[in-house]
């Protein structure tokens, strides 16, 4: 990166002659007088008293001084030092800058590339610097105490009056730096990053970040025209933390960290524990501090009085950038928690909110972790929307990727050099499919980042789940891999033993820290016990990876699967809708009709579906209660909720004119979006859909082989044995009188929901009156009832 101009304030570069040097020196001193003239001045001349030129203060010192300065040392930096201050190489600037008590008083050094002259201030005193050239100035001045001071700086056409940054105590604390050294600081970002503060009195922010491997690390920021020359930080102990306290840098500045690699060579750098960042395509780190006011705490009280298996949990996927484009989140705000809550979902579930560079990544490609995008807004505007969303009843789930990083030169990848947040070995490193750069997980520090994301999202953001990406892709060693282009584990198998062990410690850390929380996993595989405690050893011999939920990817793939397919083929793939049934309680699941199955060719959910847009319609209505009813819960992608026909873009995203009533199919789409909100609101208030999803004995089948049919019914059942019928009839023809099984102690069924009701834009075929049961036997119960099943419907009774 190049550094950037300044845009206003003097040219850091520019060359200054001996005439204007000596005129700006004259300026700085011009109030300096020896001690005699000082005895004849006024009361007006007070605030002079004891200024003293360096030279009066070194020269004329009194007895007791003139026998201290025959051991007095010069106080110019020494010649190493000065060089790998230069060279941006010192591991310890404080040890050098400041003031340090040395033989024959005090030695004052300052740092300030580009200066003309510099002058100490402490109290009354005053003292002029001597210019050791290289923009080094220093002093000796016959004091006993190290006083406290500021800096007079004087450069081309203008002077300030400044706090020494090199006077201060470290700002990060022994046991955050022993935390971080163990991997276990799980709030990391309260210790790293860069934090407004007042430290020792003075206003500034303290800034510090993890590059073990730099040879040295300098802010630069638009405070110091993107030049971190007179800015080095330091090393604390053997951490690989760098620290430094700049006062007067405040809230909303920009900045990076300059780092010396161990080649020599040089790389600025965004914060990796950035808490804001510029809106992209700019790269650089904000500094932040938050005074928003939370109005959330009734539904944070409430957010833990049931497990989210046990309870309702119906979501709206969003991409926030595109749900409504060109609205902040101040603005999504005033729009997305009233159309949710109409709805009847209980959660949205957005898209990473992270930073990343290429929108076209979806936000799945991060590289400011810790910072909401700013192309919404800032953090404290974000918060702002979440709070929204709690206030109108609705939990907020956010999608996290902790696989993978993208290889930005200006952020994580081999950020102080070499290898340090992705793995040292390239084949390790490399992810296969996507080009970007998977993380270390088996180093501390690198897992200690990631829980404490995790912790930070849940805690600053008030987030009440996390829906991690990639899963399968960080538990196989070969995943994507060839072989020959990967090593086994230490027990010859593919197991990334290390992403196991920071996905259980990931979700314990967040459990224990923040009741109420979720996490979900998107796994794509068989791999036992996913969300089993991770303390409980399943036949694999792991224990549990620790998840809440997990998606099903088996049951959406095979679902769509059948629904693609012409009615007249489905007898012979109906294993496919029933399948699901034979591993639904190995894992507590959500079914994702996710962004991921109407992208990229794989066309929309009404798309999908075979036959003309009446019968394309009403496939996709029968898919939806089909699916509200299968055990697990529900997640739909915006846009599916309308029927939209098209692909979703994140250019444009959901095609809301369908819903115009200006627009002459606008009643079909209003149709399915009717159904969505029926769906979540019977669900909601019939606990026998959600309360024993992840039991057996909360499901029963009544026909699951009726293949010829194209029709599958079951029972969901509540813990007090209250059930709900779920038919669905995948065949384009009505069957009427179509007899189906039924306790014998529920005296009639009444039809709470019918996807093909003319409301929903369906031909109004169904059951409007109670249903009782005849005493035939049937489906192996001793009682049956007759139902006329709409074509390509759902139906749902329940007792009358």
């Amino acid at each position: 990166m190049t550094p950037r101009p300044s845009s206003s304030g003097p040219d850091p570069k520019k060359t200054t002659g001996k005439k204007t040097a000596k005129a700006a020196k004259k300026a700085v001193t011009k109030k300096k007088v020896t001690k005699k003239a000082v005895t004849k001045d006024g009361p007006e001349k007070a605030v002079a008293k004891k200024t003293v030129s360096q030279k009066a203060a070194v020269a004329s010192p009194g007895p007791e001084a003139r026998v201290r300065e025959k051991a007095a040392v010069s106080p110019a930096p020494a010649v190493g030092d000065r060089e790998r201050l230069l060279a941006g190489t010192h591991h310890d600037p404080h040890s050098v800058l400041g003031a340090h008590r040395v033989p024959g008083g005090v030695a004052f050094r300052a740092f300030r590339p580009y200066a003309l002259a510099v002058t100490v201030l402490s109290g009354e005193l005053r003292v002029e610097l001597h210019d050791d050239g290289d923009g080094f100035f220093s002093g000796l001045v016959p004091l006993k105490e190290v006083p406290v001071h500021r800096l007079l700086v004087a450069y081309e056409g203008t002077v300030q009056e400044v706090e020494d940054p090199y006077r201060f105590l470290p700002t990060v604390g022994e046991l955050d730096l022993h935390l971080i050294g163990e991997g276990r600081h799980e709030q990391l970002w309260q210790a790293l990053g860069a934090h407004p503060t007042t430290h020792d009195g003075v206003a500034g922010t303290r800034f510090a970040v993890w590059a073990p491997n730099a040879r040295g690390v300098r802010v630069a920021g638009g405070f110091n025209f993107w030049d971190g020359t007179g800015h080095p930080m330091r090393s604390l102990g053997s951490t690989g933390v760098w620290e430094l306290f700049l006062p007067g840098v405040g809230a909303g500045e920009l900045y990076k960290f300059e780092i010396t690699r161990p080649d020599g060579s040089r790389t600025f750098r965004a914060d990796p524990l950035a808490r804001r960042t510029e809106v992209p395509p700019a790269t650089s780190s904000v500094v932040h501090a938050s005074d928003y006011t939370w109005g959330d705490e009734e539904w944070l009280a409430h957010r833990a009085d049931a497990p989210a298996h046990e309870a309702p949990l119906s979501v709206y996927e969003v991409h926030l950038p595109s749900w409504r484009p060109g609205l902040t989140y101040r603005q999504l705000a005033e729009q997305l928690p009233a159309y949710v809550a109409d709805l009847g979902f209980t959660h949205v579930e957005l898209m990473p909110v992270a930073e990343h560079p290429f929108g076209g990544s979806w936000g799945y490609q991060v590289t400011g972790f810790y910072a909401p995008t700013a192309r919404l807004g800032d953090p404290d505007d974000f918060k702002y929307l979440v709070d929204r969303l709690h206030q109108a009843g609705i939990g907020v789930l956010m999608d996290w990727v902790p696989a993978h990083f993208p290889r930005d030169d200006w952020a994580l990848a081999e950020f102080d050099g070499r290898p340090l947040y992705e793995h040292s070995d390239p084949l390790r490193a490399a992810h296969p499919d996507w080009g970007t750069l998977e993380f270390d997980f088996g180093r501390r520090e690198v897992r200690n980042f990631l829980v404490a994301n995790a912790v930070y999202w849940c805690e600053e953001f008030h987030i009440d789940g996390l829906r991690v990406d990639a899963v399968a892709s960080m538990l196989y060693l070969d995943y994507s891999r060839e072989p020959g282009q990967w090593t086994p584990n230490e027990h010859g198998g593919r197991e990334n033993l290390d992403a196991v062990a920071f996905l259980q410690e990931m979700n314990a850390t967040v459990y224990r820290r923040v009741p109420g929380v979720v996490t979900v996993a998107e796994e794509s595989t068989a791999w036992d016990g996913v969300t089993r405690a991770t303390h409980h050893k399943g036949p694999s011999g792991f224990g549990g990876l620790g998840f809440g939920l997990k998606w099903n990817m088996g049951w959406m793939h095979d679902s769509l699967e059948y629904m693609s397919r012409e009615p007249v083929h489905r007898k012979y793939h109906h294993g496919e809708l029933t399948f699901s049934m034979v591993y639904a309680y190995s894992e507590n699941y959500v079914l994702p009709i996710s962004h991921d199955e109407v992208v990229h060719g794989k066309r929309s959910l009404v798309s999908k579906m075979p036959g003309d847009w009446w019968q394309q319609r009403a496939n996709e209505r029968a898919y939806l209660g089909y699916m509200w009813a299968h055990p697990g819960k529900q997640l739909l992608f915006m846009g599916q909720e309308f029927a939209q026909g098209a692909e979703w873009s994140e250019a444009h995203g959901p095609d809301w004119w369908l819903l115009d009533p200006e627009y002459g199919a606008s009643a079909d789409h209003r149709g399915v979006r009717d159904l969505v909100r029926d769906l979540n609101t019977v669900y909601r208030a019939t606990p026998a859909l959600w309360r024993r999803d992840t039991h057996p004995s909360g499901f029963a089948w009544v026909v699951g082989d009726a293949a010829a049919d194209d029709v599958l019914a079951f029972l969901r059942l509540d813990a007090d044995g209250t059930p709900l019928l779920a038919v669905s009839n995948f065949a384009p023809v009505v069957r009427s009188d179509y007899r189906l099984g039924v306790p014998d102690d529920v005296p009639a069924w009444h039809e709470v929901l019918n996807t093909d009701a003319a409301r929903y834009g369906g031909g109004d075929v169904g059951n409007p009156h109670p249903v009782k049961p005849e005493a035939q036997g049937w489906h192996g119960r001793p009682a049956s009832i007759r139902l006329t099943l709409p074509p390509l419907a759902t139906v749902w009774l329940r007792p009358a």
